[in-house]
């Protein structure tokens, strides 16, 4: 009589899987890079405008350590839409190296945010300041990991001193957005 194989597989055997976890598993590899990409263009978008709005703050040194937060929360986002370990002190030495590099940037941003310790003329200035800094700097940065990611990067293998003219150029993107946005608002 033959022998009917009624048991669980052997180790070396897959289970079979059933039609709706095949769709699934198909499914979930269709999602291209094109497709992270855009959700990381979103999560980059909101996240600036967030760390404008954040800029507006009046009290001194409230919006720089809010404006790492978000910063810090966007690489982790963006991290997770890659599907990329996150590694927060890894994030804020890139982010530091980054604006460091731009060393008007890096001034700058204290600086706005220490202004507005000066009664109403200083708030105001420095609260406009601060909101275009913090969004121009937090969409450049989100570009940058954007890319590097998008090309199969790491946090780990992500060299600062190679993105800084990318880093440039999209601060200077960024400072366009954010005018933008700002005056969309008005």
């Amino acid at each position: 009589m033959p022998n009917a194989k009624t048991a669980a597989p052997d180790a070396g055997e897959t289970p079979v899987q059933t039609g709706a976890e095949a769709e699934q598993k198909v499914q979930t590899e269709q999602v291209t890079v094109e497709d992270k990409s855009a959700e990381a263009e979103e999560l980059i978008r909101k996240h600036s405008y967030a760390a404008a709005g954040v800029g507006l703050i009046p009290i001194p040194w409230v919006d720089f350590i809010g404006l790492t937060a978000i910063q810090i929360k966007m690489l982790h986002q963006l991290s997770e839409t890659y599907k990329i370990e996150f590694s927060e002190d890894r994030g804020k030495a890139i982010i530091g190296s980054l604006i460091s590099g731009f060393l008007p940037v890096a001034i700058a941003q204290p600086v706005a945010s220490f202004i507005k310790a000066i009664p109403l003329i200083g708030q105001t200035t420095g609260a406009i300041t601060m909101s275009i800094l913090g969004g121009s700097t937090t969409y450049a940065i989100g570009r940058v990991f954007n890319q590097h990611f998008a090309s199969g990067g790491t946090f780990l293998d992500l060299d600062p001193t190679k993105v800084k003219a990318y880093f440039k150029e999209q601060f200077e993107v960024g400072r366009t957005v954010t005018q933008a946005a700002k005056k969309e608002t008005e």
